[in-house]
């Protein structure tokens, strides 16, 4: 049983956000227990443990970007999708390792694409991973976990569900141990992860957390084809 937590203090929009998510869950056939909140604090007294958390930013008193602060010191595994009528936030959402970025109003398609990997990410979790070096440690990545490589000289920049972590290594090595799994140079200075573009133009893509990446022209064409060939195997009708 799927435990999920709906926290916004606008009575209406918590309701139904809560009824959305259950409509989904229902057509996915996965049973699940969704309690609503109308303030931070009352989420942070609740004695549930919950597997998923919808958290408006916006709110008073204490804001969402606090309560999730708060929510992280207790819980760091739990799944924080932040939901906003503004992109301001969308890098601070790095810090406490939320896992979606939704902005208002809600679209329907992406709410339930954002729902199936949440669900997913519960149920199990993908072992592929990267080890990478830095300060004379070890660290693994876990590519499902990572949005994009942002190449600065020999440092990487790692931008993923945890935030930003950077380390040294060449560009073409990274490009090595990525090459079949999914990763597309878009750009000198990016690779990106191609199940996380929500939509592109000849200029960018832009990735489900909101973020839109530049697409150099001559890499375009060869963009494009990836991009489609990684969402038809996820299920995309085109």
């Amino acid at each position: 049983m799927l435990s999920i937590a709906v926290c916004d203090d606008e009575v209406i929009e918590c309701c139904n956000m809560a009824r959305r998510i259950k409509d989904i869950l229902e057509e996915m056939k996965i049973p699940c227990i969704i309690r609503q909140f109308q303030s931070g604090r009352e989420l942070l007294q609740a004695i549930e443990s919950f597997d998923i958390i919808f958290l408006d930013i916006m709110m008073q008193d204490l804001d969402g970007m606090k309560t999730a602060q708060m929510f992280r010191e207790r819980d760091f595994d739990k799944i924080l999708i932040f939901v906003s009528s503004s992109r301001e936030y969308v890098f601070e959402a790095y810090d406490v390792e939320a896992f979606q970025y939704l902005l208002k109003p809600v679209d329907g398609r992406k709410l339930k694409r954002v729902l199936q990997k949440a669900v997913l990410k519960t149920e199990s979790r993908s072992q592929e991973y990267i080890i990478v070096s830095r300060e004379r440690q070890k660290k693994k990545l876990y590519l499902d976990d990572i949005y994009y490589f942002e190449i600065k000289g020999r440092i990487v920049d790692v931008h993923g569900q945890e935030g930003i972590f950077a380390y040294y290594e060449q560009i073409s090595e990274l490009e090595r141990k990525l090459r079949n799994k999914g990763f597309f140079r878009c750009h000198k200075s990016y690779l990106i992860n191609l199940k996380y573009v929500d939509g592109y133009n000849r200029q960018e893509a832009i990735l489900e957390n909101g973020e839109a990446i530049v697409i150099a022209k001559r890499r375009y064409e060869e963009f494009c084809r990836e991009v489609l060939k990684v969402m038809r195997e996820n299920g995309g009708i085109l």
